[in-house]
């Protein structure tokens, strides 16, 4: 992988995982160690499917760049759907705390989204592949 995307997964995981953290202890004070389950839960399920979304549209960006921007929408409806599939499949067990498992995966995934534009608009990647210089073969 290369290094900029090692870097924006690193700058969308990172508050991602904070934020889970956060809903961890505020779901465990609220509803006891089910509640903390549930935020774990839900904040695991955030980071793999939008990091597994993120290194499936990184290489869909260097093998097929022209279907990156359809691709990207694509993908977030496809995460959001999987997203909601999780939720209605969850809804009624008794393994963990809906309420904090939902609530976590709506901050968790709004985190996740901002801090990744937010190091789409950071990162300098140039879209334009600079002409080779140098002796010719």
């Amino acid at each position: 992988m290369p290094s900029n995307d090692v870097r924006t997964l690193l700058h969308t995981a990172v508050p991602t995982a904070a934020v889970g953290a956060l809903a961890t202890v505020i779901s465990g004070v609220v509803a006891g160690g089910k509640g903390a389950l549930g935020a774990v839960a839900g904040t695991l399920v955030v980071l793999l499917f939008m990091g597994v979304g993120l290194v499936v549209l990184q290489r869909t960006a260097r093998s097929l760049p022209q279907l990156f921007q359809a691709m990207g929408l694509m993908l977030y409806v496809a995460q959001l759907l999987l997203l909601f599939i999780f939720l209605a499949l969850f809804k009624d067990t008794t393994l963990f705390d809906f309420k904090a498992f939902a609530f976590t995966l709506l901050a968790t995934t709004v985190v996740w989204v901002a801090a990744q534009a937010r190091a789409y608009m950071k990162a300098k990647i140039m879209y334009v592949d600079p002409e080779k210089t140098g002796p010719k073969s």
